[in-house]
């Protein structure tokens, strides 16, 4: 007759401290998976709705993009860098400089592509968790039921019982840690390659963006004035990158 007593539960009353230390490791593997998971979606979420604020302002040229610059939002901080990159020129084009610049145009984009690097590195924050959850839970897992598979036949060997029934019910009872593992590590691993993909998208869309500041400031963007309108810009025509020349 099958052993009803036989689960989950009766594997874990049975097994040894190295078996529950496995098992707790799962477990923090998990919830840590999901919590990076939940932090990931409702950052992007967040940024997602910011940005799309700011690039409605953006590309309207209204008078209120002074407020969108000091959002808190990639594309924001993007454009922001490239303000205080020509700022930075015509204070310098004022005053005494340290070293000779060439090519102020270089400056400005440099500033523009460290911008949008530095924001690359802050989208990944927390992947790296998730990766690490992905690779190593199955084997946490794969170890949980090798300990338990090693105790279930010690004490077969003990008893001298090696019957099927006696063998199958604690086998299949240390396999319900290598489901642990790949319950912890799925959802890690999907999680990581769509947040991977979606970082990837945005730094393509960063990078276009900053694309788009380099001409507007190429063009007569008038970075020293306290609001940003680009209607004036537009129509003066007065590059602020060659006026730091």
């Amino acid at each position: 007759m099958l052993d009803t007593t036989l689960g989950f539960a009766h594997f874990l009353s049975q097994t040894d401290v190295v078996g529950l230390s496995a098992f707790a490791i799962l477990v923090v593997m998990s919830l840590l998976s999901w919590y990076r998971i939940a932090v990931q979606c409702w950052r992007h979420l967040a940024e997602r709705r910011r940005s799309r604020a700011f690039l409605a302002t953006f590309r309207a040229a209204r008078h209120d993009t002074r407020r969108a610059v000091a959002g808190d939002d990639p594309f924001a901080r993007v454009f922001g860098e490239g303000l205080t990159a020509c700022r930075m020129l015509k204070e310098g084009a004022r005053g005494e400089r340290a070293f000779e610049m060439a090519a102020p145009d270089d400056f400005v984009a440099a500033a523009l592509a460290r911008s949008v690097a530095r924001e690359a590195r802050r989208l990944d924050e927390g992947l790296t968790t998730l990766a690490s959850v992905a690779s190593s839970a199955p084997f946490v897992g794969l170890f949980g039921t090798v300990w338990g598979i090693y105790h279930a036949l010690l004490s077969i060997g003990v008893s001298g019982q090696a019957s099927l029934d006696q063998v199958a019910g604690p086998v299949g009872e240390a396999l319900i840690m290598t489901a642990c593992g790949l319950f912890a590590a799925i959802p890690a691993v999907l999680a990581h390659n769509a947040f991977t993909r979606l970082n990837r998208n945005i730094v393509g869309e960063l990078e276009s963006h900053a694309h788009d500041v380099f001409g507007l400031l190429a063009l007569g963007l008038p970075a020293a004035s306290p609001e940003v309108d680009f209607s004036v810009a537009r129509a003066t025509h007065a590059p602020v990158i060659e006026g730091a020349r």
